[in-house]
């Protein structure tokens, strides 16, 4: 992979926010989840879907922060439009676990 500066890391704004609303989501391809997330009063509540079914349902997320790119245009996944990408790693099956701080922080916070 290629080396990048920090000047065009700064340009990519992660945030934490916390799953306000998440909801299954039978219309994408592949298994999703369509989540609102609230990243605080400078950047609100954005929406995304993520392909967490392995992990998670949608009542075990609502509560639960998450990292996410705020600064991507939003994008058409089918009938939704997601605003943010949340992050995460692939387990030993190349199922997603999120990314989260390991203790409360407040909503809005960049990734530094």
């Amino acid at each position: 992979m290629a080396e990048i500066s920090f000047d065009d890391f700064m340009k990519v704004d992660i945030r934490v926010g916390t799953v306000t609303r998440a909801e299954p989501f039978p219309e994408a391809r592949k298994p999703a989840i369509k989540l609102w997330i609230d990243f605080g009063a400078e950047i609100g509540e954005r929406k995304t879907s993520a392909q967490i079914t392995a992990h998670y349902t949608p009542d075990t997320l609502v509560g639960r922060q998450v990292m996410a790119v705020v600064n991507f245009p939003p994008r058409q996944i089918g009938p939704f439009m997601s605003e943010v990408l949340v992050l995460g790693l692939p387990d030993g099956n190349a199922d997603i676990v999120l990314l989260s701080p390991d203790q409360a922080v407040p909503d809005g916070g960049r990734m530094h």
